[in-house]
């Protein structure tokens, strides 16, 4: 079952996902690229359930959904719908807000916007990415702002912004694969948690300070008007998912998808409070900008 190639236009892309069936193909075709092959009896034969979105096996007559360990599982929402979500998400640098989305896909709640672009968001973190290695900067940053009258650490009594620490890999002039993650203070204990968990082993980390991020807030500010405190993580995931991917739109687009991740779907419960958001560095709320 060959893999189709991804659309390079918006032309291309309502012609090539223009519904569920063709969807559920491209999904198909890339949960099972050599070919479909049973989990029970390893059946290389089966015919689609177009309405179910499932596969059945012509041999033992398993069932095995196409949405099965993506975000798409049990969803009620079209394949159409979401597959447009994503491909905006990943085709946009600049990013899509809620809103946008709602006005450009024409959906009648907003709150069914925010849900998608939130589950999306959760699976733009492949659970087995590899660490950064080579030559590594790190810095922190303040997102919301400094505080007037307040230097380094003082800042972190009583503070009205969040800080977070950057990681972009050094690769001549340019930059390669980047983590943000939000953290309580400067303590080394923290600096040193970061940098076990995204920087590899044997790798030279700098702190002569980043300028090539420096844009962050202003796309936080320019694209969602703010950011609420439970989600900062995810607003920063998103950032670093869309420049570590910036030239790979078909594996952005897979990604987001779910297919490949290792994440399985947010309950809509679970996004209102950000409580399926591991913080290992921040077990303080974040405030809102």
């Amino acid at each position: 079952m060959p893999r189709p190639t991804f659309p390079k236009t918006l032309r291309e892309f309502q012609s090539q996902f223009s519904s569920e069936e063709a969807c559920q193909k491209y999904l198909a075709s890339c949960r099972w690229p050599d070919g479909f092959v049973c989990p029970r009896c390893g059946s290389q034969s089966a015919y689609e359930l177009v309405k179910l979105k499932r596969w059945q096996c012509t041999g033992c007559r398993h069932q095995v959904s196409v949405t099965a360990q993506t975000i798409l599982h049990n969803t009620k929402i079209p394949l159409t719908v979401w597959f447009w979500a994503a491909y905006l998400m990943t085709t946009d640098k600049r990013g899509i807000s809620a809103l946008l989305l709602q006005r450009q896909l024409g959906m009648r709640r907003y709150e069914t916007a925010w849900m998608m672009l939130h589950k999306l968001r959760r699976a733009m973190i492949n659970l087995e990415r590899e660490p950064l290695r080579g030559e590594v900067e790190v810095d922190e940053t303040w997102i919301g702002g400094t505080q007037a009258g307040l230097r380094g650490s003082r800042q972190l009594k009583g503070r009205k912004a969040a800080l977070v620490l950057v990681a972009v890999e050094k690769r001549g002039r340019v930059t390669g694969r980047a983590r943000m993650a939000v953290i309580p203070d400067f303590k080394s204990a923290t600096l040193l948690g970061f940098l076990k968990e995204n920087v590899a082993l044997g790798s030279t980390v700098y702190t002569d300070g980043l300028k090539s991020f420096g844009n962050l807030q202003q796309w936080l500010i320019g694209t969602y008007h703010g950011v609420s405190r439970d989600q900062l993580q995810v607003y920063l995931d998103e950032f670093v998912f869309c420049h570590n991917r910036r030239r790979q739109p078909m594996a952005a687009f897979q990604t987001l998808l779910g297919l490949g991740t290792g994440r399985k779907p947010t309950a809509y419960q679970q996004i209102r409070g950000g409580t399926n958001l591991s913080r290992p560095f921040n077990q303080d709320p974040i405030p809102t900008y």
